[in-house]
């Protein structure tokens, strides 16, 4: 229970009784103020930079409120144990002069000032024992980024708990130092990666939002105990990315871009055998980069390449193949070793989607200094593969998480069954674990994706879509910072179904339902999206037409585009989290009362398309009951199709099932003679889909007459259904 706060202690000045010799009073002697007052060369480093804690008593009272510079209206407090602290990273190292801390009634008895460069390892700057709370003022001597109160005994039956934590220093600039050289050390099967002599685990995330966003995320970043950023590409967009990265102390690993990569902005085939001004183009231009920020203080590591080897196989096959992947590791070398003549002082490494690319990188690139692999549901895997292949260097995983859709088994739609929130959060927890039970071997891992983007690939893999945290931010920050204790964590989602999941009627209801609870007890707000990944290929999610029936259960309008569909279940909390849960369903043409009447009936055309695509494409196609088949006219205006119904036959609905070549305007034309037609229906804001025409009229031919396409290819229909 969180207790109330308690006034400020008035100043006052002490020394322990105990302490006997000159040196120990010196030491030890504590002054207290309620304002203290720098010395010419002191400058307040900690002031509004990021503070962390080991825990904190209740809302309120967290670790920021300790170095916002508000003396008596905020203060930190951590739960009611011994061994708790509070730290702040000034950014950068600094040379420390004083540090001050405000306590409020909860103060530490014993406690020790402590400062790190790397927010790993401590050394002692500071032993207090027999304090009395107050204001202590304790000047040090050393330098550090991070400075630590960490708490030995406390002074009663409550926590620790600080108005302000102050760090003096004799440098109040805001430019980050170079932290030292980055080194591969160790031997086979005991390396480790340092920085500045100190040693470094990368715990990363790939980067995601623009470099403008920079500031406003990397502290959020920071804040989950993440030390390292990846990138795909370098440029001269990169220094504001690297300047953000270094202002809260993390570091970057810096990726070159080579044909064909298998993600985002791969582009076309190159020829690794023939193409030498490709490869010297390349290998100038990364070597201008890495001239350019070889001292910059984010740099960790180059890395060349993304999943080239395996993107290699869209481009050639056979004999080939093999050549341009011996070839491309090859050229991979000459840029480790160009790398290396410029910036001794980082490694090099080359990023592949298997470890099935690490043959041809032990035979043809030795002078990278690590590998590293994107591995994702097989995380685990990847220990056993290095240990039967024989490989005599160490790696870091540079992508990982939850399973992806290339690895999961099909649903009852024929589509990747996605995991649900609680299952990738557990992917990711997993392949951390299998990460660090490769000591000495496996150095770290950059886990994908710190993303905000709100669509089909960012529910699937990134932690706060939307700027809303998921469950699995929650486990990459547990993971890498060892404790979530005192966040506010999002709703859990389970057990959604949807009905019917395999025959949603266009434009028609079906049903949603979900379990959802919140582990906080906050109120939940809802949202449900669609997505026509699957469907029209388009990744966006859109928000659906809902309505709530109660109990978890929403009632949804399904879109008119025939095909499958992912709908989301969004529960949000009101305090910057949500889950997400998916399912698919497929949309189908709304069943129409009566008879098809034109089904395999005689149907002509004033075109159709021959071979192209998936044609053949004739006009029976559009009257064969099968919607994976199509009629498909020539690319031009007018356009018709027409179904002798044998006599003349009662017509109460049409039918049209467009591909998405759809007309615009069309008319409904009928005649009982083949050559006198009469318009029964027409339309100049045709937008494809499904369009149901009612009707009440008797004849035997039916004719669309097609005047104005929607698109810039011509007709296509995969149903022409007339039903009696």
């Amino acid at each position: 229970m969180t207790r109330p706060p308690v006034p400020l202690t008035p100043p006052r000045v002490r020394c322990p009784v105990a302490l006997i010799t000159l040196g120990a009073l010196l030491a030890s002697c504590v002054t207290l103020a309620t304002a203290p007052s720098a010395g010419a060369a002191d400058t307040l480093l900690s002031q509004g930079k990021t503070g962390t804690a080991s825990s904190q008593e209740g809302d309120g009272l967290a670790a920021a409120a300790a170095v916002d510079g508000n003396l008596t209206g905020t203060r930190w407090a951590s739960k009611w144990n011994d061994s708790e602290w509070l730290q702040v990273d000034l950014g950068a190292t600094r040379n420390l002069s004083r540090v001050v801390l405000s306590w409020e009634s909860a103060y530490g008895k014993s406690y020790e000032i402590q400062s790190s460069d790397d927010g790993t390892t401590w050394r002692t700057l500071k032993t207090v024992t027999g304090g009395n709370g107050g204001t202590d003022d304790l000047a040090v001597s050393g330098s550090g980024r991070y400075v630590r109160m960490q708490g030995v005994a406390r002074s009663g039956g409550y926590g620790y708990s600080l108005w302000e934590f102050q760090v003096y220093g004799g440098d109040g600039g805001t430019n980050p130092q170079p932290g030292g050289a980055v080194k591969v050390t160790g031997s086979q099967g005991n390396w480790q990666l340092t920085v500045g002599g100190q040693p470094y685990t990368v715990k990363g995330l790939t980067w995601g939002p623009s470099v403008a966003d920079a500031p406003k995320y990397l502290p959020d970043v920071k804040s989950m105990g993440v030390n390292t950023i990846r990138t795909w590409g370098t440029d001269g967009s990169t220094k504001p990315l690297l300047d953000s990265a270094a202002a809260q102390g993390l570091r970057v690993v810096n990726g070159f871009w080579l044909q064909p990569g298998g993600g985002p902005g791969s582009g076309g085939c190159v020829n690794y055998v023939t193409d030498t001004t490709y490869k010297t183009n390349s290998l100038k231009e990364f070597a201008k980069w890495v001239d350019a920020y070889k001292s910059h203080p984010a740099t960790l590591m180059w890395n060349v390449g993304n999943e080239s080897v395996l993107g290699l196989q869209n481009c050639y096959s056979g004999t080939e193949l093999e050549a341009q992947r011996n070839a491309y590791t090859t050229f991979v070398n000459d840029v480790a070793k160009k790398i290396h003549s410029i910036d001794p002082d980082h490694p090099v490494t080359s990023t592949d989607a298997w470890t099935g690319a690490w043959p041809y990188y032990k035979r043809n690139a030795p002078d990278l200094d690590l590998y590293s692999m994107n591995s994702y549901g097989n995380m685990c895997k990847v220990r056993q593969d290095w240990i039967d292949g024989g490989y005599n260097k160490p790696y870091i995983i540079t992508e990982t998480g939850p399973a992806g859709e290339w690895e999961v088994p099909d649903d009852a739609n024929g589509i990747p069954d996605e995991p649900t929130d609680v299952q990738k959060a557990e992917g990711y927890t997993k392949a951390w674990g299998c990460v660090t039970g490769h000591a000495g071997v496996a150095l770290g891992a950059t886990m994908f994706h710190y993303g905000t983007e709100h669509d089909f690939g960012g529910v699937w893999f990134n932690l706060l879509p939307d700027g809303l945290k998921r469950l699995s931010y929650y486990a990459v920050k547990k993971a890498y910072k060892g404790s979530t204790a005192g966040d506010n964590t999002p709703p859990v989602v389970s057990n959604m179904a949807v009905t019917p999941a395999g025959s949603a009627p266009a434009g028609g209801e079906f049903t949603v339902r979900a379990d959802v609870r919140d582990p906080d007890g906050d109120p939940i707000t809802y949202k449900i999206y669609l997505s026509g990944n699957y469907a029209s290929g388009d990744k966006r999610l859109v928000e659906a037409q809902w309505r709530a029936t109660g109990n978890g259960t929403f009632a949804v309008t399904a879109p008119e585009k025939l095909g499958v569909w992912k709908v989301y279940v969004q529960a949000e909390d009101g305090r910057g989290n949500a889950g997400i849960e998916t399912k698919s369903m497929k949309v189908v043409a709304p069943p129409v009362t009566g008879t098809n009447v034109a089904l395999n009936k005689p149907t002509t055309a004033s075109s159709f398309q021959g071979s192209y695509g998936d044609c053949p494409c004739t006009p029976a196609m559009a009257v064969d009951g099968k919607q994976g088949t199509r009629w498909a006219s020539d690319w031009a205006d007018p356009q018709w199709i027409r179904t002798d119904l044998g006599a003349p036959t009662p017509i109460r609905t049409i039918q049209l099932v467009w591909d998405p070549a759809f007309a615009k305007a069309y008319e409904v034309q009928v005649s009982n003679d083949g050559n006198t037609w009469r318009t029964v229906h027409s339309t100049t804001t045709g937008n494809g889909d499904i369009d149901t025409i009612g009707l009440n009229e008797t004849a035997r031919y039916v004719r669309l007459n097609l005047t104005q396409r929607g698109t810039g290819w011509g007709y296509s229909l995969h149903e022409f259904g007339i039903y009696s």
